[in-house]
């Protein structure tokens, strides 16, 4: 049909479309709402190009429902280009408004969208207009809980007005996380600036994000100090405070309130013209007065307006008046009277606690030196102020931090006061705390002489409080240890060690922690275990918090490499104990799994020294213990591998073992035979072809043929799978009689363990690999390719996907094993013999024992069935298997084959698997099948949804094929930008 005008229009509105859907694509903030606006137009333009498909007939409800559907576009178009080019903050201050607004636009396109049902004459495009019409128009976008975090802090600030600066530095930080910039004060200051000036040059309505003036927003952000250098805030107050008088300066008479007589804070204004503190005034009117104070006239509260003049000059007033007071103070302070001394530090600390900027002004008047050299003075309430003041300034300010621990001696100074009396000990360990979140200040706390002594003893201190800073402090001292490492080094083992056994708990530990990294002589082990240490250590194996366990079980591995440690560990019960945290811990921490085994293993060890006691008790309470720790190889890396044979190894050989040995008897080729399996999984088949021969396998398989344990057979049978896949190995294996166990195995399965069916049918697959014809004929002509068939039914999922692996490699054979026809008798051949004697895939003489065919051998609708398994690894084999059909020049027969056995469809249904790799085996074989006619249109519709969703989600590979594919179905032309 040719072109109409109103097709063109609807042509045009597919371009405005496709143009709208990019740009969201570039929007920087609101991106998951202007997503979901995306998936609604991308929908809609597919549901346009259907009606230019179907060619719907000119008429006036027809231009009506375009020019609707064109109109909203533009304005969808026009909101998403705004939301592009607009400075990020705004476009976050507006976030109410544009959802509003995204709402209002969905619901417009919705309502112009419904306009078209009624023209459709196509009932399944018709439905989903009617559907797509209805979600949006129930569409609601949303904002995030982090946009509406800041419009809450937006306004709290504006309210409280004078915030400090810190207020306005977490404020721009949030915003800066909530659009997507960084936080460097580079990039914070650009888009303040962008936003300063974006908002200078247009204007705004006095109603802006929810009545908040937009110039209050300006300058609350610019309070934020991190959007300026430290230089230029210098710079700025340098030139300030020189600018300045030397003397506060008295208020003037409009900044007091009629009714309080004191300064005003938020002085509101009458309609008369007077001025009041907004609190003062309001409780004026609340009870019961409805007259202004001043000139009597009738008054209410909603005729107050903010005298914004007046405020600012209050509080450029009292800035001037607090420099030049900081200023003056520290004169003071410099002075030789203590009195005064005292008085003006007090002075400063409520000056420093009432805005972040006082302590700004603090820092650039350079008082540190000044109130560091204060820590020398002699005067306790001197040096309890200064030390109340250093942590308020170092608190939240990483900057701070450092430059108070590079002061001179501030450190040693600070260090000094936690060996004076209690109170001020207190606020040099809160303060030490505080610039221990500095890793400069961290270091130089720890490295002062005499630091680490003070705070454990403090720890141990009756006060709680202060053993309570102690204890934090020193665990927030990362280098503790090395500070104790030195201390041992220098031969103070008998302090050390009296802290671990008398010390608070915090302190025990990192004793604890200390003894297992500190590098021992034997003659120094031996004195550690001294004076009741190994019963403390194996009493803090039973301890409720787990890191004083794991503290203790370093510490006993590292002590019990000396054999009479060992043998004082074992008389204290801790092998029980340890295998009791073993076995619990065995599958959740493998680090401490090795640490504990390792432990064993030296206790074990210790049995064998000349100190052993012929008569000592049984190193293993319990056979359940042999057995559990003997399980542990199969579960664990080589060094845990190692250590429990050392374990068992040096147990047998000491004069307790001949029980061990009992035990050991039973066990050890069951689990040589698991273990032996565990080890093949990932093997080096280098090793394998060295050590293991024919005499090994023949075991093997005399331990399949006779065993009653049914885990040591499948043992067994899961080597033979496993080992190298070379003709040398499979020759020995064959020669071993493997062939005919594992057929009789598969071939007896009612009678079998299922455990064993699944090794048997995993150990065939070595036999069938399409690399070796020869011994594919030799496995077929046992007849074991209809029994297997019938494991698609019975078996497991294992199973199942071992079977499909080898009817796969079977098939990949069948073309150059299919017998040709002679031609001279081709034709009388294909006319008159039987119909199945040609193969219709491999176009020759076909049979299941000497061509494997799939075809032949019934297998087509056992594997199709197994593609709606919802293992992973058996529908993929299954469809791998499927797959050799369509290979090749194979392509348009297999494909007739494959749709016959219903296998296309599952295809299609691959096509949302949630397995990518089996959608994309699908989806390359569906675009070879998909370019024969007959499946293109038969599968036209069920595969255009899943197609679409992997063209929008998939990868990009993924999204070129699927793209060609809706192509092949005219659902894209070919030269869609998907290509």
């Amino acid at each position: 049909m040719g072109s109409t005008p109103a097709l063109d229009i609807l042509s045009r509105v597919i371009h405005i479309t496709y143009e709208t859907i990019d740009a969201t694509k570039s929007v920087r903030v609101h991106k998951e709402n202007f997503k979901k606006l995306s998936s609604y137009l991308e929908k809609i333009s597919f549901i346009l190009q259907e009606l230019i498909k179907s060619g719907i007939n000119d008429s006036r409800g027809l231009k009506t429902a375009i020019n609707e559907l064109i109109k909203h576009i533009s304005e969808t178009k026009t909101l998403t280009l705004e939301s592009i080019t607009r400075n990020r903050i705004y476009l976050l201050l507006n976030s109410k408004k544009i959802v509003t607004i995204l709402e209002k636009n969905t619901k417009d396109l919705g309502g112009a969208l419904s306009l078209f049902a009624p023209l459709i004459s196509i009932n399944g495009v018709s439905q989903e207009i009617i559907k797509l019409s209805k979600t949006m128009l129930d569409s609601k976008y949303q904002t995030t809980p982090a946009e509406d975090v800041i419009k809450e802090n937006i306004e709290l600030g504006i309210r409280e007005r004078n915030v400090d600066r810190s207020y306005a530095n977490n404020l721009l930080i949030l915003i800066a996380d909530a659009i997507g910039i960084s936080t460097e004060q580079s990039v914070l200051r650009a888009e303040y600036e962008d936003f300063k000036s974006e908002m200078e040059k247009m204007e705004m309505p006095a109603d802006m994000t929810e009545s908040l003036q937009i110039e209050q927003i300006v300058g609350l952000l610019g309070k934020a100090d991190i959007i300026a250098t430290v230089e230029e805030r210098e710079k700025k107050y340098i030139s300030k405070r020189n600018s300045l008088g030397r003397q506060p300066l008295e208020p003037l008479q409009s900044f007091f309130c009629p009714i309080t007589g004191d300064v005003m804070e938020d002085p509101v204004e009458t309609p008369s013209g007077h001025s009041f503190e907004r609190g003062a005034i309001e409780r004026w009117l609340s009870e019961e007065n409805s007259l202004c104070p001043i000139t009597k006239t009738p008054l209410k509260s909603s005729a107050l307006r903010t005298n914004k003049t007046l405020r600012q000059s209050i509080e450029e007033w009292r800035d001037r008046n607090t420099m030049i007071v900081i200023g003056l103070l520290k004169s003071s302070i410099l002075s030789n009277e203590e009195e005064e001394v005292i008085i003006c530090l007090g002075k400063l600390q409520v000056l420093i606690l009432e805005r972040d900027l006082h302590q700004e002004w603090v820092m650039m008047e350079d008082y540190l030196p000044v109130l560091v050299s204060l820590l020398s003075t002699k005067n306790l309430e001197i040096r309890s102020h200064v030390l109340v003041i250093l942590r308020i300034l170092a608190t939240n300010h990483d900057d701070r931090k450092e430059i108070i621990a590079r002061t001179d001696d501030a450190i040693r100074l600070i260090v000094c006061s936690l060996a004076r009396k209690i109170e001020e000990s207190k606020l040099a360990l809160q303060l030490l705390k505080e610039l221990s979140d500095n890793d400069l200040a961290r270091n130089m706390i720890g490295n002062t002489q005499g630091c680490i002594l003070l705070l454990v003893t403090i720890s141990g201190s009756d006060d709680p409080q202060a053993a309570n800073y102690a204890k934090q402090l020193l665990d927030h001292l990362s280098f503790l240890n090395q500070n104790i490492v030195q201390m041992a080094k220098a031969n103070y083992f008998e302090p050390l060690l009296h802290l671990l056994s008398s010390g608070p708990e915090s302190v025990q530990r990192l004793m604890v922690e200390t003894l297992s990294e500190l590098e021992m002589t034997d003659h120094g082990k031996l004195l550690v275990c001294e004076n009741g240490t190994v019963e403390l250590l194996v009493t803090m194996l039973s301890h409720n918090d787990i890191d004083m366990r794991k503290a203790a079980i370093l510490a006993l591995e590292k002590l019990s490499g000396v054999p009479q440690n060992g043998l004082k560990i074992i008389k204290q019960n801790a092998t029980e104990i340890l295998l009791i945290i073993l076995f619990r811990e065995s599958l959740s921490n493998p680090s401490l799994v090795e640490k504990i085994v390792a432990t064993v293993m030296n206790l074990a060890l210790s049995l064998t020294s000349l100190e052993a006691d012929h008569n000592e008790k049984l190193f293993f309470e319990s056979e359940e213990d042999v057995f559990k720790l003997f399980s542990l190889i199969s579960l664990n890396g080589p060094n845990v591998q190692q250590n429990v044979l050392k374990t068992f190894l040096a147990v047998c050989q000491s004069p307790s073992g001949l029980n061990i040995r009992k035990i050991l008897r039973k066990m050890v080729r069951s689990n040589s035979v698991k273990l032996f399996s565990t080890l093949t999984k990932d093997g080096d088949d280098e090793a394998f072809m060295e050590h293991v021969g024919p005499k090994s396998i023949d075991i093997l398989f005399k331990i399949i043929n006779t065993s009653d344990n049914i885990e040591e057979g499948v043992a067994a049978m899961e080597i033979i799978s496993n080992l190298p896949r070379n003709h040398k190995m499979t020759q020995m294996i064959l020669e071993a009689g493997a062939l005919r166990v594992i057929i009789s195995i598969l071939s007896n399965q009612f009678h079998k363990h299922e455990a064993m069916i699944e090794s048997a049918s995993g150990a065939l697959c070595r036999f069938t690999m399409s690399s070796n014809q020869d011994l594919q004929k030799k496995v077929a002509e046992t007849g074991i390719i209809p029994v297997i068939i019938n494991l698609l039914d019975s078996g497991s999922v294992l199973t199942k996907k071992n079977i499909a692996v080898s009817l796969g490699q079977f098939s990949e054979s069948s073309n150059s094993l299919s017998r040709p026809i002679e031609r001279k008798s081709s034709f009388l051949t294909c006319c008159f013999a039987s119909p199945d004697a040609c193969c219709m895939v491999h176009s020759g003489i076909c049979t299941t024992e000497s061509s494997f065919c799939l075809i032949e051998a019934n297998a087509i609708n056992p594997l199709v069935k197994v593609l709606d398994e919802p293992d992973f690894g058996a529908c993929e084999a299954a469809l791998d298997s499927l797959l050799t059909l369509v290979n090749g020049e194979q392509l348009l027969k297999g494909s007739k084959v494959l749709e016959d056995g219903g296998a296309v469809a599952k295809m299609v249904k691959l096509l949302s698997s949630p397995f990518v790799r089996l959608q994309e085996k699908a989806l390359v074989a569906l675009e070879r099948i998909f370019r024969s006619p007959e499946y293109k249109q038969k599968y036209k519709t069920t595969a255009q949804m899943p197609l679409i969703e992997i063209t929008q989600r998939g990868s990009t590979g993924m999204k070129s094929v699927a793209a060609k594919i809706l192509a092949h179905l005219n659902v894209l032309h070919e030269q869609s930008s998907f290509f």
